[in-house]
């Protein structure tokens, strides 16, 4: 068997494992980037999360509405390929072309905290590195039912590469990832019903926010069923029966959107001597290490699964090898999130059930979409936007967005909350005319 050493063995082509690569190599460093599969390069946003789903919602958002059409949805499919295969291969070339860099296409196992048996298709390299960084993400959660396994149960990776367009779906799961390609599929002319089996809808929202998504949602033609449970999938020739507590559904596909588990479960980390919480991410300290030469970012690390956030992450792990090392998870004051329904909801700080709970005098601020001359000019005038600032000092402690738009603005917000802006201060300020974020001189008022 071939053995090498490195100074460097990253474990994972994700976004914090890539960005790190390039630096450390740069600044004169030998790196090895081990990669399992060959279409993961650039990490999941790239190739099965972020940037597909978004094309394809982009796409659907353009098409007619109920207008269920396989030959636009083909065509639709192959520009999304096309963009990610493009992307895919950018970031490999980035990468590769860089000197200290190694791409090895290989599963990883420890063998040793700075031993790795990595496993490729036409030979076994035992890597000795001084330093470990575990970058292997997240995948989607398995429902272990009866017929789980049936051809047309998918997952949200198989749902980003369907070759039809399912005339019926039902999506298991009432999550924000449910939401997403429920709003895409709608768009595209599928009937979807989503089978929730929680009591109560988006639990995390307040009940303003969630009830307009849920009116906003139904509106537009998706079915939401709560309180139900799935119990079994049968398969026939032309269907396939869903059977929960609450009847059994027919349908041409099924999405299982229960959430997502980390890719740890190969890994062999127990020899490494690094440890795992219960769900399998990796246990790490508030500058992301496992151990005393073992770092884990993104995904894998616990974080919250943003590529924006596995940034961080790299950022965090980079100051320590090149900077002073002061940088840590606990410095993160705002974390901005954006689910991509019609219209994106988008949210920064705290809602107004948080603020409850959190002892703090406040006052609440809303407005309806409708009344924002932008929202009319696109004709995208469902939602609400909702500020939560703090009666004492007028600072802004949350806000969610439930608008056209809201993506992009939820980060001004957020810019002004890291910086102790108060919300006065957005209520004055000039912005251009006509666009969304001129609605904040109105929800600050």
């Amino acid at each position: 068997m071939k053995k090498v050493n490195t100074q460097n063995l990253i474990i994972g082509f994700g976004k914090a494992g890539k960005t790190l690569a390039a630096d450390l190599a740069k600044n004169g460093q030998k790196v090895i980037l081990a990669e399992a599969d060959d279409k993961m390069y650039g990490g999941t946003c790239i190739n099965i999360g972020c940037i597909p789903s978004k094309k394809l919602l982009t796409e659907a958002e353009k098409l007619p509405k109920n207008d269920h059409n396989n030959c636009a949805f083909r065509e639709i499919m192959e520009r999304k390929n096309q963009l990610i295969s493009a992307l895919r291969k950018a970031n490999y070339d980035k990468l590769d072309t860089i000197e200290n860099v190694k791409i090895i296409n290989a599963k990883a196992k420890f063998l040793a905290p700075k031993t790795v048996l990595l496993s490729g298709k036409d030979e076994d390299i035992e890597v000795f590195a001084e330093r470990i960084f575990i970058n292997t993400g997240a995948s989607p959660a398995k429902l272990n039912i009866p017929g789980s396994q049936g051809s047309r149960i998918y997952d949200s990776t198989g749902f980003l590469n369907l070759d039809f367009l399912p005339k019926r779906i039902v999506i298991v799961g009432g999550g924000y990832i449910s939401l997403e390609f429920a709003t895409i599929y709608n768009a595209l002319g599928s009937e979807v019903i989503i089978l929730e089996a929680g009591e109560v809808f988006l639990a995390r929202e307040d009940r303003d926010i969630a009830e307009e998504i849920y009116k906003t949602l139904t509106n537009r033609g998706i079915k939401i069923l709560l309180n139900v449970q799935t119990n079994e999938f049968k398969e026939t020739e032309k269907e396939t029966t869903v059977f929960t507590s609450k009847g059994n559904f027919s349908t041409d596909a099924v999405l299982v959107a229960i959430g997502r588990r980390p890719n740890t479960y190969d890994l062999d980390l127990s020899k490494a001597g690094i440890n795992t919480d219960q769900r399998g991410f990796i246990i790490v300290d508030d500058k992301l290490k496992a151990s005393d030469n073992i770092w884990a970012m993104g995904d894998v690390a616990g974080s919250p699964q943003f590529t924006y956030i596995s940034l961080d992450d790299y950022r965090i792990v980079r100051d320590q090898i090149l900077g002073d090392g002061k940088r840590c998870r606990s410095d993160r004051k705002n974390i901005a999130t954006s689910v991509f329904t019609f219209p994106p909801l988008s949210q920064v700080g705290m809602t107004e059930t948080q603020a409850e709970k959190s002892g703090k005098e406040f006052i609440v601020k809303r407005m309806p979409a409708t009344s924002i001359p932008k929202a009319k000019i696109l004709g995208q005038t469902e939602g609400i936007l909702k500020a939560i600032i703090d009666k004492s000092n007028g600072q802004i402690l949350g806000a969610t967005l439930f608008c056209a738009e809201s993506h992009e603005i939820i980060n001004l917000i957020k810019m002004a909350m890291d910086n102790g802006i108060p919300a006065d201060y957005i209520k004055n300020q000039i912005f251009t005319h006509p666009t969304i974020s001129e609605a904040l001189n109105d929800l600050f008022s």
